[in-house]
């Protein structure tokens, strides 16, 4: 029973032994999946590393050579070792078939080179200087390597913002979801091929629908290899994992395309879901529409009838009309304007509207001075029909009088209530001689 205890206790030291190849006194950089990124991807240091099992024979050989060749590297190249055995994932990430085997992280952290050299200290360390070498000359070549997301953040865009947010355990609930915005958000890993081919389009789509929701759309991304709380927390499995975050709901399950186009398509339906209906504005000044179809493609502008034909009711439902055809079209982000007959006179006979009657609408491209008449009624169905064949890019347009905006007159905004007539002025005639007045008829 002790040779039987003496052995289990022989057997349990040995195992600790064979585990402990590195310790925190030596050179050698323990690696494991949460600190991998942050220690390799994201360095810019020329990284040599060992892939180890703790049972595997010539890594325990190999062990006072790769502490001796960090130390001599110190300061100069990084050396690091992995427990493939431990952190199987890791090691799968890169290919790693048998121990030891050893990858130089070079330049271009997603692309590591297989060493060849000898499997000694002095070896070791010129197969290092080597490489550092061949860094360096690319350096000087002008060429760099790429980091994926992480690295790419560090850096800026032309215009100095980052419009791919890079996310984090610590900032993702700040970020997302205590936010009113709407994100989409990329679970990538850096060694990840398909994660490398969507980076480039992930970028465009996001200045795209950062530009054109005005930030109430955001792409973020999140490296899932460093960030392991919260990728975990949403159950991630596979890169790259695409996931919609609306607040107060469960994230939703990226179905769409990998292309910007795609993307910034889901991106603008997301927006308009959320998005309430553009403001029908009264045009009461000049700055009313200039600010209004400045910022639009196009501008839906309805003449009404004035207060006087059609009463408070009326008008209400040539408005109602409008707000509900301003909702149904509204992921378009076009303007949309009412005025009084007979209140822009200029704006009527630039667009010819006076022949048609009242109501009239009509579509204005301020930017190359087109217009379009609806010719139907002024209904849902009518305008629905009017606005789709603009959006298909059919229907009949004309040149603004001139080629300028109108004149727009200051006017006094509709009060909300029914139209008065004009009080008639009223004569006394108490102290008019009527005889006098007969004869001068008579004459």
């Amino acid at each position: 029973m002790k040779q039987l205890r003496s052995g289990v206790l022989l057997g349990c030291s040995l195992l600790v032994a064979v585990q402990a190849f590195y310790s925190p006194s030596d050179d050698v950089v323990e690696l494991n999946p949460s600190n991998f990124n942050r220690e390799v991807i994201q360095s810019d240091s020329l990284w040599l590393i060992e892939f180890y099992a703790p049972w595997c024979g010539h890594c325990q050989k190999l062990t006072p050579d790769w502490k001796k060749a960090a130390t001599a590297l110190k300061g100069i190249v990084k050396i690091g070792a992995v427990d493939a055995d431990q952190h199987k994932s890791l090691g799968s990430q890169y290919g790693i078939a048998g121990f030891p085997t050893i990858k130089i992280f070079g330049a271009n952290k997603n692309k590591a080179e297989q060493y060849q050299g000898g499997r000694n200290s002095q070896a070791i360390v010129d197969g290092a200087m080597n490489a550092l070498r061949a860094m360096v000359k690319e350096r000087l070549s002008g060429k760099s390597g790429s980091s994926g997301y992480s690295k790419q953040q560090s850096g800026s865009d032309s215009d100095g913002k980052k419009d791919v947010v890079e996310l984090t355990d610590d900032n993702f609930d700040n970020m997302v979801l205590d936010s009113d915005d709407v994100w989409l958000v990329e679970f990538f890993a850096p060694w990840c091929g398909h994660c490398k081919n969507l980076e480039p389009e992930w970028a465009a789509a996001a200045s795209a629908v950062k530009e054109q929701t005005k930030g109430k759309v955001r792409l973020g991304v999140v490296d899932a290899t460093v960030h392991q709380a919260v990728s975990s927390r949403y159950g991630i499995r596979g890169f790259p994992t695409i996931k919609i975050f609306r607040k107060g709901e469960e994230p939703e399950e990226y179905q769409g395309g990998r292309s910007r186009r795609d993307i910034i398509e889901r991106a603008m339906d997301l927006f308009s879901d959320n998005a309430p209906a553009p403001e029908l504005l009264e045009i009461l000044n000049e700055d009313v529409l200039k600010n209004t179809c400045e910022d639009s493609q196009l501008c839906i502008i309805g003449i009404l009838p004035h207060i006087l034909d059609t009463g408070a009711a009326g008008r209400n439902s040539y408005l109602d009309v409008m707000v509900k055809m301003a909702d149904k079209y509204k992921k378009k982000m076009w303007g949309w304007l009412w005025a009084e007959a007979g209140s822009q006179m200029a704006l009527e006979a630039s667009l010819g509207i006076g022949g048609f009657g009242y109501p009239a609408m009509a579509a204005i491209n301020t930017r190359k001075m087109k217009f379009a008449l609806l010719k139907g009624s002024f209904s849902d169905t009518g305008i629905h029909e009017f606005l789709r064949e603009l959006s298909v890019g059919r229907g009949s347009t004309a040149t603004l009088a001139g080629g300028v905006v109108p004149k727009i007159h200051s006017v006094e905004p509709w009060d909300g209530k029914d139209g008065q007539l004009p009080e008639e002025e009223e004569y006394d005639l108490s102290d008019v001689e009527l005889d006098d007045f007969d004869k001068k008829i008579e004459l």
